[in-house]
């Protein structure tokens, strides 16, 4: 079949083209073997998957720089809401690099690390699609944009959701956080024989070395199954629902007016510097209203059934309002307002990009 002339496959554009064939230990392979007519198909799908991986290791790795720029400011709130001793931010940050040196404000961050993107995909999913089947509900168009108060339900549903999926991650993550390298042996009876036999109690408060409770996030979760079944992952669910519903609310609302006062006109796209400016100061508002209820939501969280402290969420309110005063509710307000700009800038930069991503195909 050598030399031989080969007629292209119909509908192939190939004018004065003479195809030949591939000769290989003898072995002939005519270029018209190949399936022309489906080669769009075979470059569509290969264009797809390939802009797809890109596209996925981006949001990957945005997420992930959000978890890491974000966590050790989350490390010092949890310590101010859930902890003791601690006077200040600035003392809380001198107090853990003292102690635990620049490890302590990462720990508990492997577990948010692993389950960022999966998260986000959620959470962003959940809300674009509520939004679109209540605009197919209502108005019996999906792409019609949400009134305030389809987008305030929106909001309520999607913080609702969040819960399900947040309330696990949270709780490992704040109990390997309040770990810390020494223990304050307080209120140790140690037994002192003395020469007539008599045995005095001493009382004894020395710090000791730690037995970390939890070895990691694996450990955690399987030590919280054996010891307080399926019900204590979720432990303090409840302060996060009352915190992620109003949150997500204050969240996306400030979101969505935002982006309309900085767009030029009403029908532009937004530039991606005004989508990250508006994620970010959206975040910051979320985070500060949300912080009374944080701080009940990581008090109940922190709370180990060794040593547990609040029978539930009034009981937590109350007992901490008695010993606090009404100022412990609102601990860790401008760390929470710091922190929430960049992680809330870097999710919904990635999640327009994501929809304009998709939506070109």
């Amino acid at each position: 079949m050598t030399g031989q002339r080969l007629v292209p496959p119909r509908g192939l554009m190939m004018a004065n083209v003479v195809t030949t064939s591939l000769t290989f230990k003898r072995i002939s392979f005519p270029f018209t073997v190949f399936p022309w007519k489906h080669f769009p198909s075979f470059f569509f799908l290969w264009y797809f998957m390939h802009s797809f991986f890109f596209f996925f290791l981006w949001v990957l790795v945005s997420g992930g720089c959000s978890v890491v720029v974000g966590h050790p400011l989350d490390t010092v709130k949890t310590r101010l809401q859930a902890g003791k001793g601690y006077k200040n931010s600035f003392h809380c940050v001198l107090t853990i690099y003292r102690k635990e040196t620049v490890a302590g404000f990462f720990k508990g961050m492997s577990f948010p690390l692993a389950s960022v993107t999966v998260y986000n995909s959620v959470v962003f999913g959940f809300f674009s699609n509520t939004q679109r089947l209540i605009s197919q509900y209502r108005y019996g168009d999906g792409r019609r944009p949400c009134s305030m108060a389809d987008l305030t339900l929106a909001s309520m549903l999607t913080g609702l959701m969040s819960v399900g999926l947040g309330a696990p991650v949270d709780l490992v993550k704040i109990r390997l956080q309040m770990q810390t390298q020494m223990v304050l042996a307080e209120n140790l009876h140690l037994a002192a024989n003395v020469p007539n036999g008599t045995t005095i109690p001493l009382r004894s408060s020395v710090a000791l070395p730690a037995q970390r409770l939890y070895r990691g996030p694996a450990h955690c979760i399987s030590s919280i199954l054996q010891t307080e079944g399926l019900q204590g992952l979720y432990r303090g669910a409840g302060a996060m629902i009352l915190r992620d519903v109003p949150g997500y609310t204050l969240y996306f609302i400030p979101y969505t007016l935002l982006c309309d006062l900085l767009k030029p006109d009403g029908t532009s796209s937004l530039h991606p510097g005004s989508i990250w400016l508006a994620g970010g100061l959206a975040g910051s508002i979320s985070w500060v209203t949300a912080t009374p209820a944080d701080v009940v939501k990581s008090r109940l969280q922190a709370d180990a059934q060794l040593q547990r402290k609040y029978k539930g969420i009034v009981h937590c309110i109350v007992s901490s309002y008695r010993k606090e005063g009404a100022q412990v509710f609102f601990r860790g307000a401008s760390v929470n307002a710091v922190r929430g700009f960049p992680m809330s800038a870097t999710m919904f930069l990635t999640y327009e990009l994501s929809l304009q991503f998709f939506r070109s195909f």
